[in-house]
């Protein structure tokens, strides 16, 4: 097994739902003493079953991996089919309900935006105990502290609290501290999805470089362009099993072909994690929805009709729309903000109807993703909230108005005719 990074046999992680963590160890111990004993638990409410709020189910169901030391490897898969926990278990931020993991080296990971970070104490002194927590001696820091501060860009505000830090900031301080880390296994959990696009083409770079150094890397993303930049195998999970593991392009036609059938016009997003900490605090988006539709198909002639839910948390005055539209392989087709259409009130709840030309794009799928925003003082653009998932929508062509195109030479967006003037 010399050659071997990781190696992963029947794992499998099964989770209950309700029944742990909404109260004290002692009133768990107690419970769980009870129904060893098969007596009544003392917790539960007059009238009520623990089978009632006990449902479990496996984020991961039997999965068998070996990955050689130097591979690059993909992990894609719809949300809830268990990438996320796969990375937990191997950085051992939680145990496996069954089965056997074996790692041959030192890990390096990035799960969450600033893991370990404390908001009262500086980015110099977080990069201590960031450093730390990843396995780094203080010698080591000391000795790379002048790399980590240049790679974060973040020299200005390094001895300022990170609390006052953008999230944008908290990333890469903590990916230049994780990335300086001398491990054998680097593993990303789309940690690179809130820098700006030159950083994640630093990061990426870097990352490129760790892989053809030598170094295993498991990355974790809904971005295929990034998959197939930096990924030379790909595993393809579905509600917590492998369906598919091997070459990258074959991997992501298996993930395209599932996610092409989620056609559903209604996304609710209560509850959901933000991108950001600052995300949904001012407003917050409830529900998006297509109008008019039993599933997300257009014709291009059509003009696209959705239905917002939001909840003003603030006072706000010309909020504008901001939308994005990828192919579902993560390629950038297009991005269109509006002027200001919307004002709230904190406390009010609106929900109205909103629409969009499609026009110009060409026969395909794609993914929307909705971002609600106003313009700082400076001018700039600032995101308040926004779609937390992919929204999935098809266009086909008109039969009186179809065209043999090739998105592979012409792209996705269809130019107008020429007219005569």
């Amino acid at each position: 097994m010399s050659d071997i990074a990781i190696k992963i046999e029947n794992l499998k992680k099964q989770y209950t739902l309700g029944a742990i963590g909404g109260r004290t160890l002692n009133a768990e111990l107690q419970s769980w003493w009870a129904r060893k004993c098969g007596k009544e638990d003392p917790n539960l409410k007059l009238g009520q079953d623990y089978a009632d709020f006990g449902e479990s189910f496996y984020a991961l169901n039997g999965i068998n991996l070996e990955i050689k030391q130097g591979e690059a490897v993909g992990i894609i898969g719809g949300n809830g089919a268990g990438k996320s926990t796969m990375l937990k278990i191997l950085s051992r931020v939680t145990a496996p309900t069954e089965g056997d993991v074996w790692i041959n080296g030192r890990i390096a990971s990035m799960l969450e935006v600033g893991t370990g970070f404390h908001g009262e104490l500086t980015g110099r002194e977080n990069i201590y105990m960031n450093g730390a927590i990843l396995g780094m001696t203080k010698k080591e820091v000391d000795q790379k502290m002048e790399s980590i501060i240049d790679f974060s860009e973040c020299r200005q505000f390094i001895d300022t609290p990170v609390k006052r830090y953008s999230s944008g900031m908290y990333v890469k301080l903590a990916f230049a501290v994780a990335s300086h880390l001398d491990a054998e296994i680097m593993i990303m959990d789309e940690v690179l999805a809130v820098g700006d696009m030159a950083f994640q083409k630093k990061c990426l770079g870097k990352m490129s470089d760790e892989a053809h150094g030598g170094k295993t890397v498991l990355y974790v993303s809904h971005n295929m362009a990034t998959i197939r930049n930096l990924c030379t195998r790909c595993i393809v999970l579905d509600k917590g099993r492998m369906i598919f593991d091997g070459e990258v392009e074959k991997a992501i036609d298996v993930y395209m072909n599932g996610v092409a059938s989620d056609l559903r016009i209604n996304y609710n997003f209560d509850g959901k994690k933000r991108s950001a900490l600052e995300r949904g605090t001012k407003i917050y988006i409830h529900d998006f929805s297509f109008v008019g539709k039993k599933i997300a198909k257009y014709f291009s002639s059509e003009k696209m009709k959705f239905c917002l839910k939001i909840e003003g948390k603030e006072d706000i005055t010309d909020l504008r729309i901001r939308l994005e539209i990828r192919t579902i392989d993560g390629t950038n087709v297009g991005m269109s903000e509006s002027l200001p259409l919307i004002n709230i009130r904190k406390g009010e709840t609106l929900v109205e109807r909103y629409c969009f030309d499609i026009a110009n794009l060409a026969e395909g799928s794609y993914t929307l993703r909705l971002t609600l925003f106003e313009l700082n003082d400076l001018g700039y653009h600032k995101g308040l909230d926004e779609t937390t998932e992919l929204i999935y929508f098809d266009v086909v062509e008109d039969d009186n108005n179809r065209t043999n195109w090739l998105p592979q030479y012409w792209g996705q967006v269809k130019l107008p005719s020429v007219v005569k003037i």
